[in-house]
């Protein structure tokens, strides 16, 4: 194992105990309630009795696998209870395993496959376009934001919340005609993930108007919004990705993040294309293991610059030039480029044959899905004249919005007894 694996293993521990749910409190809970044992079969744990006399957890690795049934084949996610266990204490059990790092784990599988969901809609609709920030954030077109479930708050379409249903609001994104900036795009596939999580009906009773705020990020900053605004939270700072790196790849699903230049502006020759604001929507075993064994980004960043410095290397001026040649693999293309170039492209092949470039997967408005690669490459095009670097933004999905779902789930089950974690890991009992 080398040194880069080991260091991972090491923070992965430390990392996962840090943003589970903490400080959990266990009182007696109501004997006629079974909501937390239901909560934790609809996860994904495998609970079972045991005639033992202590209770048997072994979470196992979840983060680390492809599916919760892979996660189940190799053992991971599995309780046993004891037999002469009463009511009470299974309830009791239950907020124990609750705050387990592989709890989190788990409940990174349903928040994959909703930012899955929800960023395939996106894609779906046509009439979703991209607007340059010189027009406004975000147009609802000749009808008005109002007919499309949306109240404006801030001008030149900086802020917006929604008027009504919640899920209604975003559905405009996925079926209306709408237009916005790359970085309000990244907010509505943040926002509609959470939709796909709770459904209709738990989405707009669990979630105020202003919680949903959408806008500028600077605006958001002045709002409630759960991304970046009162209601956040507590957010986890990983930049460069090392801590969700040694986690696994479920830590990454959903993520947010951007596509950056690393040079200053006046090396810009596209402003529409400075810098790419994204969410994660899958990534390979073999991405996540790279991305292990390289301790996250940093690496990654160092290979773009060679990617970069060896594309400097190959003048011309064909459309798309390097999209075509490096993502699309266009065959004529490649054939044309001459013959004191071919090493060079070979280079860069090489460099970008890395699974992380090919199977790291990024919802980005309006492109849709695609691997960072094709970022990467396109945006030699669009701003020959920069590298560019790639980071995770701050975010609560692993902290506050997954105790905020926790207990929107025990609120579905139960109206008669309230247990909450207060938003901050501290459990209310009622």
């Amino acid at each position: 194992m080398s040194r880069h694996a080991r260091a991972a293993r090491r923070i992965a521990g430390r990392a996962l105990l840090a943003i589970a749910v903490c400080g959990i409190g266990a009182p007696a809970a109501s004997a006629g309630n079974a909501c937390g044992m239901r909560l934790l079969l609809q996860l994904g744990w495998q609970v079972s009795e045991t005639p033992e006399a202590q209770a048997r957890i072994e979470g196992g690795t979840p983060c680390r696998r492809a599916s919760l049934a892979d996660a189940h084949a190799q053992g991971d996610l599995q309780l046993q209870v004891p037999r002469g266990f009463d009511a009470t204490q299974r309830e009791q059990l239950a907020v124990e395993v609750l705050q387990q790092p592989s709890s989190l784990c788990a409940y990174l599988f349903k928040l994959g496959d909703a930012t899955r969901t929800a960023t395939a809609r996106l894609q779906e609709n046509n009439g979703y376009r991209f607007s340059a920030v010189q027009m406004g954030w975000i147009g609802f077109g000749l009808g008005g934001a109002k007919a499309q479930g949306w109240q404006r708050f801030r001008s030149f379409g900086r802020g917006y919340a929604p008027v009504g249903s919640n899920a209604q609001a975003v559905e405009t994104f996925y079926s209306g005609r709408v237009r916005s900036e790359c970085g309000v795009g990244r907010q509505i596939a943040q926002l509609a993930t959470q939709r796909e999580l709770y459904g209709d009906a738990l989405f707009d009773r669990e979630f105020s108007a202003g919680e949903l705020s959408i806008g500028t990020f600077l605006t958001l900053h002045n709002t409630q919004s759960i991304l970046l605004g009162s209601s956040a939270g507590e957010f986890f700072a990983d930049g460069k990705a090392v801590r969700t790196s040694a986690m696994g790849r479920q830590a990454f699903m959903g993520a947010p993040g951007f596509i950056a230049h690393v040079f200053d502006k006046k090396y810009l020759d596209d402003i529409h294309n400075q810098a790419e604001n994204f969410v994660i929507t899958d990534l390979s075993d073999a991405a996540a293991q790279a991305l292990a064994e390289h301790g996250g980004f940093a690496h990654y960043d160092a290979v773009n610059r060679q990617i970069w410095e060896l594309s400097q290397q190959m003048p011309g001026s064909a459309w798309r030039r390097f999209e075509r040649l490096l993502h699309e693999r266009d065959p004529m293309l490649r054939a044309a480029v001459p013959p004191e170039q071919q090493p060079l492209l070979a280079r860069i092949d090489a460099l970008l044959a890395d699974p992380v470039y090919r199977e790291l997967m990024l919802y980005v408005h309006p492109k849709g899905v695609q691997p960072l690669g094709y970022h990467i490459a396109r945006l030699l095009d669009r701003n020959p004249r920069t590298p560019f670097s790639i980071d995770l933004a701050l975010h609560n999905l692993h902290t506050t919005l997954y105790r905020r779902w926790l207990d929107a789930q025990l609120r579905a089950c139960s109206h008669a007894l309230t247990y909450t974690t207060n938003g901050d890991g501290t459990w209310n009992w009622a």
